[in-house]
C-alpha cells in the first residue's frame, strides 16, 4: 500500500501539531509555510488542562512541563488590586487533574518544530489554491523555484486567522469581523515573584502569567475602535494602566521598547457549516477564529489536531469516514468555547457601565471559588481519544 501524504497548510502552533499527529500515525507530511523561515510571533499563552492532555498525547508533555511554567491562574481582581476571585491550584488539580502552565510561544513552536522531521517543513511557500479530487487532492503553491504543485491524499488548511483556503472553500462566510477590542501583548525578564492574575477595569483588562526562568507575559485590552496604533505603543499602554495596582506599573517600567505587539481582536461571527471539504479539513484559527478570553486560541487547534490524527489513524484509506468523524467530535465542542470565549469578553473586558461593573464585582465576590473554577472546568476538561 503506498504511503498515504497530508499537505499541511501552514506552520503555526496548530499546523506542526496536526503535521506531528499525522506524523506519529504512520502518514508522510509536508508542511508548507509561507513565511521564509518557521516562527511563531506573539509573547506568552496559558495551556489549560486540555491543551497539557492534547501536548500529553503527541509525546511532548514531558517537554513542556520541563521548561517555562506558571502553576495556575491567580484570579481576578479590579484596578485597585482587590481580589474578585481567587483560583486554587491544588482544587484545580483536584478538579482537573493539572494545573496550568504559562509558556512562551516561540518555546511551544521550537518543541513542536522538533519532533517532526526536518524534511518535512518547507519555507517560502505560499499557497495559492486547492484542487480537491475524489482520490486526490492537489496544492498550487509558489516557491522559490516558482510556481508548484503537490499532490496529496489530505489537505489540512491551518493558515490562520485570514484563511485563504478557507475564503476558496467556504466563500459564503463572512471573513473574521472585529470584536471591539485591541490588545497589546510582550514578554519580559522580570526577577519578581508575581501570581498569574487577570484584572478588569471599565473597558479594559490587564493579565501577568509568568513564565519560569525570570520571564513574565504581560497583556493590556480596551475596549476601541478597530485600526488603532500609536506612534509608542508602550507609551499608550502605560497612559492606559500605569495608575493601576501593582505590579502592573513595575512591568510597564521593565519593559523595553519596542517589544510590545499591538493587534486587533476578531473572530468569526458566522460559524462554518463544516470544517470539511472534500478531502481539505480546517483546524485552529482557519476553521474557529476566536477571542482570547478563555485562553483557548491555542488549546483548541491543538486538541483538533489530535482528534485529526486519531481519526486519519488507519492511513488514506477510508479518509471521506475518517474528516466526517473528526467534523462531528470538533465542530460542536471549538464554536461552543469560541461563543464561550466572546461572552466572556463582553462580561469581562468589555463591561463599562459603572452599575453594571459594580454588580458584577459584587457577584464574583460572593461566588465560591469552587464555583468559580468548575464553570471554567467546562471548557479545560476536555480528554484526548484513546488509542
Amino acid at each position: 500500500m503506498n504511503e498515504s501524504h497530508a499537505v499541511v497548510v501552514g506552520a503555526g502552533i496548530g499546523g506542526l501539531s496536526a503535521a506531528l499527529a499525522l506524523h506519529r500515525r504512520g502518514w508522510r507530511v509536508t508542511v508548507l509555510e509561507r513565511a521564509p523561515e518557521p516562527r511563531e510571533i506573539g509573547a506568552g499563552l496559558t495551556l489549560m488542562a486540555n491543551a497539557l492532555r492534547a501536548l500529553d498525547a503527541l509525546g511532548l508533555g514531558p517537554a513542556v512541563r520541563r521548561g517555562e511554567h506558571a502553576e495556575a491562574p491567580g484570579g481576578l481582581r479590579d484596578r485597585h488590586g482587590r481580589w474578585l476571585s481567587r483560583m486554587d491550584a491544588a482544587e484545580m488539580v483536584r478538579q482537573l487533574g493539572t494545573s496550568a502552565l504559562g509558556v512562551h510561544r516561540t518555546t511551544l513552536h521550537r518543541i513542536l518544530r522538533e519532533a517532526l522531521p526536518a524534511s518535512s517543513l518547507r519555507t517560502s511557500a505560499e499557497v495559492e489554491h486547492v484542487d480537491s479530487g475524489r482520490d486526490r487532492a492537489e496544492v498550487h503553491y509558489r516557491g522559490p523555484a516558482g510556481e508548484q504543485t503537490v499532490a496529496a491524499d489530505l489537505v489540512v488548511a491551518a493558515d490562520g486567522l485570514r484563511s485563504r483556503l478557507r475564503a476558496q472553500l467556504w466563500p459564503q462566510i463572512p471573513a473574521p469581523v472585529y470584536a471591539g477590542s485591541t490588545a497589546w501583548r510582550a514578554a519580559i525578564a522580570f526577577e519578581h515573584p508575581v501570581p498569574a492574575a487577570v484584572t478588569w477595569g471599565p473597558a479594559a483588562e490587564f493579565g501577568m502569567v509568568p513564565l519560569g526562568a525570570g520571564t513574565l507575559y504581560w497583556y493590556a485590552a480596551i475596549t476601541a475602535p478597530p485600526g488603532g496604533h500609536a506612534p509608542d505603543e508602550l507609551a499608550a499602554v502605560r497612559d492606559r494602566f500605569g495608575d493601576w495596582h501593582a505590579p502592573i506599573p513595575e512591568l510597564l517600567a521593565a519593559t523595553p521598547p519596542g517589544v510590545v505587539l499591538r493587534n486587533d481582536i476578531h473572530h468569526l461571527a458566522t460559524p462554518l457549516p463544516s470544517y470539511v471539504r472534500g478531502r481539505v479539513a480546517l483546524l485552529g484559527d482557519a476553521a474557529h477564529p476566536m477571542t482570547p478570553n478563555l485562553g483557548q486560541g491555542a488549546g483548541q487547534a491543538i486538541e483538533d489536531a489530535v482528534v485529526l490524527g486519531a481519526v486519519c489513524a488507519a492511513g488514506a484509506e477510508g479518509l471521506p469516514a475518517a474528516l466526517a468523524a473528526y467534523d462531528r467530535q470538533r465542530r460542536p465542542r471549538s464554536q461552543a468555547v469560541a461563543r464561550a470565549s466572546l461572552r466572556a469578553g463582553r462580561y469581562g473586558q468589555q463591561l463599562r457601565n459603572p452599575l453594571a461593573v459594580a454588580m458584577r464585582n459584587t457577584a464574583l465576590r460572593l461566588t465560591p471559588a469552587r464555583a468559580t473554577l468548575r464553570g471554567m472546568a467546562r471548557y479545560a476538561d476536555w480528554q484526548p481519544p484513546a488509542g
